[in-house]
C-alpha cells in the first residue's frame, strides 16, 4: 500500500499543481528511469522512506516520460534527488548513496520551521544504460580540437561555430552522452532508431559543452536535447524523429538530399 504523500508525477501540469499547494512543505523529487538498474534500490528507499517521513512529499518522477520536468531541473543522470521547500533547493544529491540521501531528509524533514540552508552534494555517477559498441561507419566522434572557455565567445563567434557544428555532416545527433554511453533514455532511443536504420550520423555530446548547449536552444528555438540535424536543419527531439520515420517524413527529407 503506498503513502499518501508518495505520488507519481504524470505531467508538468501536475508537478506544478502539487508544488504549489504548500510552499512551506518540504518535497523529494525522485528523477529515475526503468533502464538505470541503481534506480530500482534507490525508488525502494524513497518508498521507505515515505512510509517514516509523513510530512514529507515524495514524488517519483520518470526522467525520461517527464523530460521537460527534468530539463527545467537540468538532470543529466539518474538517479538525481532534489529536496525543496515550496520552490526553494535545499539539497541535490545524484547517485546511488543511500545513507547520505536519507541524511539529507532527515536534516531538511526535521527543520520545516528554519529558514532554508542549501545544500548540494553528489556521489560517484551511475553506470549508464547498457549499450553496444559504437560502430566507426555509423556515428563519428564528436571531441573538437579544442572548445573555448564558457563565456569567451562572442555571439556571434559561438553562433557560427554551432553553425559549423550543425554542418559536419548530413545528420548530426546533438545528444547527452556518445552512442556507446548515452545519458539520457532519448538520446539512447535515437541512437538506436539511427542506427537500425543505417543512417550514417555525426554526434557532439552537449554535456561536454556548455556554450554550445546554451547556443543550439537559442539558435535552434528548441530548450531540449537530444536534437536530430538534417543538413543543417533542425528535425526535432525524439518524439518528432519517431513521428517523421512512422509518417514516412524522414526518408522523403533523407532521400531528397542525396
Amino acid at each position: 500500500m503506498s503513502s499518501s504523500n508518495l505520488l507519481t508525477i504524470d505531467s508538468p501540469e501536475q508537478f506544478k499543481d502539487v508544488l504549489s499547494r504548500d510552499l512551506n512543505k518540504v518535497s523529494v523529487l525522485d528523477f529515475w528511469a526503468t533502464w538505470a538498474q541503481p534506480c530500482e534500490k534507490m525508488n525502494e528507499v524513497v518508498r521507505e522512506a515515505s512510509e517514516k517521513y509523513k510530512d514529507v512529499l515524495f514524488l517519483m518522477i520518470e526522467a525520461d516520460v517527464q523530460d521537460e520536468i527534468a530539463d527545467s531541473f537540468d538532470i543529466e543522470e539518474v538517479p538525481t534527488f532534489l529536496i525543496l521547500r515550496g520552490h526553494t533547493l535545499l539539497a541535490r544529491h545524484a547517485g546511488s548513496n543511500a545513507p547520505l540521501l536519507l541524511q539529507l531528509i532527515e536534516q531538511h524533514s526535521s527543520s520545516s520551521n528554519s529558514i532554508p540552508t542549501p545544500l548540494s552534494s553528489t556521489t560517484k555517477s551511475p553506470i549508464a544504460p547498457p549499450t553496444s559498441t559504437p560502430d566507426a561507419s555509423s556515428a563519428s566522434n564528436s571531441n573538437p580540437n579544442s572548445i573555448p572557455p564558457y563565456g569567451t565567445e562572442t555571439d556571434e563567434q559561438l553562433e557560427a561555430r554551432c553553425t559549423t557544428l550543425m554542418n559536419r555532416h548530413k545528420v548530426v545527433l546533438f545528444m547527452k552522452g556518445n552512442p556507446s554511453a548515452p545519458k539520457c533514455g532519448f538520446s539512447r532511443q535515437i541512437v538506436g532508431l539511427l542506427r537500425e536504420r543505417g543512417v550514417e550520423f555525426a554526434w557532439y555530446d552537449i554535456l561536454s559543452d556548455q556554450a554550445v548547449r546554451e547556443g543550439l536552444k537559442k539558435m535552434n528555438d528548441w530548450p531540449t536535447f537530444p536534437q536530430v540535424i538534417l543538413n543543417g536543419e533542425l528535425i526535432g527531439g525524439l518524439d518528432i524523429f519517431k513521428d517523421s520515420l512512422e509518417s514516412g517524413e524522414w526518408d522523403e527529407m533523407y532521400n531528397s538530399t542525396d
